[in-house]
């Protein structure tokens, strides 16, 4: 009677493997009800009252970074001076991680993901949950001292150096 049991939770445990892995399509578009056309940033903006100078970039290719000079202007107030900044690209076991600070009023106004990692649906899925609460949080901080996100620890990490760099440019 063990043996069966046993054997019946491991041919259970299999199908509900093999039904998780195939819905992964189904659970990512849960967690973006409006998903928007191929290579677009699908994360939610944030809210302030004052708007960056250019939209944000399209992702890059996962393999190469980013290196862009950083646009300086005189900032009025804040600790950064206002501006795009891009950051290292950091390591996140799955793949890298690199960020793009844009400075507006001599704060952080936004955080552009330029890369993450996406090659695996498990990737996508922490990252689809991950990346908008390390983005608020950076925003609501005004630094890259963030909270690592349970279960994204390896991408809160990764997401922590790129914006750190990126921020140590902006400095005024």
């Amino acid at each position: 009677m063990k043996k069966f049991l046993l054997s019946a939770f491991v041919v259970l445990a299999f199908v509900f493997y093999i039904f998780s892995t195939r819905n992964a399509d189904y659970i990512l578009t849960s967690l973006n009800p409006n998903p928007s056309s191929p290579g677009e940033n699908n994360l939610p903006q944030a809210s302030q009252s004052q708007p960056p100078a250019q939209s944000a970039p399209v992702a890059p290719p996962a393999s190469q970074p980013i290196k862009s000079e950083p646009i300086k202007t005189p900032a009025k107030s804040g600790l950064y001076a206002d501006g795009k900044y891009v950051g290292s690209s950091a390591d996140a076991y799955y793949g890298n991680v690199q960020v793009e600070a844009v400075v507006s009023g001599g704060k952080i106004f936004d955080v552009v993901f330029l890369n993450y990692p996406q090659d695996m649906m498990h990737s996508v899925a922490i990252n689809s949950y991950a990346m908008p609460i390390l983005k608020t949080e950076a925003i609501q901080t005004q630094s890259a001292q963030v909270d690592t996100v349970s279960g994204a620890t390896e991408t809160s990490g990764a997401f922590i150096e790129s914006l750190s760099s990126a921020l140590a440019q902006a400095k005024n």
